[in-house]
C-alpha cells in the first residue's frame, strides 16, 4: 500500500485539504443558515449529510433504500431516479456529491432540480470532469471490471458499497452550462480541482505517475480543465 507516500507528499503538507472540504465550504457559503435542504443521492450516514445537518433540515432521496438509514437526514424518500418525489418550489437549496456522472438522463434531472427549488434557491454539486483519465478508463472499462477495480483502486475496504453504474453526461464545464441554462437555472459557478491521487493507493507504481500529473495539471489554468473533480453552483432566479 501507499498510505506513507500519501502522508508524505499531500497529508502532512500545510494547507492540505483533499476534495472533500472546499465542496463542503462551498455548500456553506452558499446555502442559508435555516434551510429547507435536499440531497439527491443521499445514501447511508456520511459526512455530507452531516454537513448540511448542520445549516437546515435535510431530506434525502436516493434510488437505493440504503438512504432511510441515514440519520442526519429529517426526512428520507426512496424514488426511481428520474421525477423527484416532492411538489414544485419545495426546497431552498438541493445538493448532489459525485451523483451526476450516474445520471441516465441529465436534462431530465436539472429540470427535477428547477422545479422542486423555490425562487432564489441553489443547487450546489460534485461530480467527475469526464476529460481526466481516471473517467476516460472508467467509461472505457465494462461495468463488471469496474465492480471489480475501483474500490480496490481507491484503497476502500470489502465493505465498501459497490460502484453504480456510471454514463458521464453532465460532466464537462461547458455541458453543464447547456444543461443548467436549458432547465432555466443560472450557472454561479464552475470550478474544477486536482486534489490527491486516490486511484494510485494500490501501488507506488501508480502512485507516482498520478502525483506528477497532479502537479502538472495544477501548474497552470491553462490546464484545468483536465482536472478531476467539478464542483458546480447554479441558482433559481425569482418568477416575475
Amino acid at each position: 500500500m501507499t498510505e506513507h507516500l500519501f502522508k508524505k507528499y499531500y497529508f502532512s503538507r500545510p494547507g492540505y485539504t483533499g476534495g472533500t472540504k472546499p465542496f463542503h465550504d462551498i455548500c456553506v457559503a452558499r446555502i442559508p443558515r435555516g434551510s429547507e435542504i435536499l440531497e439527491v443521492g443521499a445514501g447511508p450516514r456520511n459526512a455530507t449529510t452531516e454537513m448540511l445537518s448542520s445549516i437546515g433540515r435535510v431530506t434525502g432521496a436516493d434510488v437505493d433504500p440504503e438512504v432511510l438509514s441515514n440519520s442526519f437526514c429529517s426526512d428520507a424518500k426512496v424514488f426511481d431516479g428520474s421525477r423527484l418525489p416532492f411538489p414544485d418550489a419545495s426546497f431552498d437549496a438541493c445538493v448532489s456529491n459525485w451523483v451526476l456522472e450516474h445520471v441516465e438522463y441529465p436534462e431530465a434531472h436539472f429540470r427535477e432540480i428547477a422545479r422542486v427549488l423555490r425562487p432564489n434557491g441553489v443547487y450546489c454539486f460534485r461530480t467527475p470532469n469526464l476529460f481526466h483519465y481516471v473517467t476516460i478508463g472508467s467509461r472505457l472499462t465494462p461495468h463488471s471490471i469496474h465492480l471489480a477495480t475501483a474500490n480496490r483502486l481507491r484503497g476502500r475496504g470489502s465493505d465498501a458499497h459497490d460502484p453504480y453504474t456510471t454514463f458521464y453526461r453532465a460532466n464537462t464545464a461547458r455541458g453543464l452550462k447547456r444543461l443548467i441554462q436549458g432547465a432555466g437555472l443560472t450557472t454561479a459557478s464552475i470550478q474544477l480541482m486536482e486534489p490527491e491521487p486516490s486511484y494510485g493507493r494500490l501501488h507506488a507504481t501508480l502512485f507516482y505517475p498520478m502525483m506528477i500529473y497532479e502537479r502538472i495539471v495544477n501548474s497552470t489554468a491553462l490546464l484545468s480543465n483536465l482536472r478531476i473533480i467539478i464542483f458546480g453552483v447554479c441558482t433559481k432566479g425569482v418568477t416575475l
